[in-house]
């Protein structure tokens, strides 16, 4: 059974405790400010990729405090440093127009992220283009996007975001989208932010075709948010759990202990797989809350991509601006 994980750092941590070692051709780095912490992790050759199974390119990790959806001060200092490793990523000139697209279904919650975050972005293009002397010249022209899925529309999203790209030229493409987690601990409260763009759907083993630079022709930064956790791999690892708190207590040379640890987990990980599909099918997990987080973690990531899109605003105008 694969271990599904979005997450480069997750696929990393998976990659040394199965080979016990280093990755080759990856780089780890990671700091914090205050309580949060920023991992960055790079793929830089094609050893690196196919070890951990993501594209060359830069992840960063930040790990949000928990309890942070009832603390609007803890919120908005993940958004700011979200803005601050954005920015770093961000290469254009104050006239360049991004395009923001948030990827997703609307009508299912763990999903509905992508939009949420469009719905609280600060739209100026049209504005740029209809009253230009009404405008502070600083600002720059962002114009967002929900192309919903493949069900809903009947279009491929790359399709939908692509024909809007040939129309209207953007310079940058941020996409804001769901993913899933190896581990239940980093469901809702890790962001990613990538810079090879995305796979739509295959969080949850649905994957459709990619958006990046690759395909578009422009830089796509992605930025995504373990909403679900495979209910097969949960599964596993309270087995596991289980399994280590009985060898822990079991008398050491005994047939009992000897049994325990002659177990195959990959062939355990294997059998779970099989006795839960026929019933479950491919089950995803989300927490009962899930609606109250994902409303605040839409506003702090439609926050980071404001600060980092308006770096010539301050927190105050731009709420003033979406008021």
């Amino acid at each position: 059974m694969s271990i599904r994980t979005d997450l480069a750092v997750e696929a990393k941590e998976l990659y040394e405790k199965e080979n016990s070692k280093k990755i080759q051709g990856v780089e780890v780095s990671s700091t914090k400010k205050g309580k949060i912490k920023i991992t960055n992790v790079k793929v830089l050759t094609e050893q690196g990729e196919r070890a951990i199974g993501k594209p060359k390119g830069t992840y960063i990790t930040i790990d949000m405090p928990k309890m942070i959806h009832y603390d609007v001060d803890a919120m908005d200092d993940v958004s700011e440093v979200l803005g601050e490793e954005l920015s770093k990523l961000i290469k254009l000139e104050d006239s360049m127009t991004a395009l923001v697209v948030g990827l997703g279904n609307w009508n299912i919650t763990p999903d509905a992220l992508g939009p949420k975050v469009v719905s609280k972005i600060m739209i100026t293009r049209h504005l740029k283009e209809l009253v230009p002397d009404s405008i502070d010249e600083r600002i720059r022209p962002v114009c967002a996007l929900a192309p919903g899925v493949l069900g809903i529309t009947g279009m491929e999203t790359s399709e939908i975001i692509k024909g809007v790209v040939n129309k209207i030229k953007p310079n940058l493409i941020i996409c804001i989208d769901a993913l899933a987690s190896r581990k239940m601990e980093r469901v809702n409260s890790t962001i990613q932010i990538g810079t090879t763009g995305i796979s739509p759907g295959s969080g949850v083993g649905n994957r459709r075709m990619e958006i990046s630079e690759k395909t578009l022709g422009i830089p796509v930064i992605a930025i995504g948010v373990p909403t679900v956790v495979d209910a097969a791999t949960m599964a596993n690892d309270t087995i596991d759990m289980v399994l280590d708190e009985m060898i822990r207590s079991s008398e050491q040379g005994g047939k009992f202990y000897d049994m325990l640890k002659s177990i195959d987990k990959g062939e355990k990980q294997k059998m779970i797989q099989e006795i839960l599909h026929p019933y479950v099918g491919n089950l995803m997990v989300t927490p009962k809350e899930v609606d109250m987080v994902i409303d605040s973690i839409s506003k702090i990531i439609a926050n980071g991509i404001n600060i980092s899109l308006q770096p010539a605003l301050d927190k105050d105008d731009i709420n003033k601006f979406l008021q």
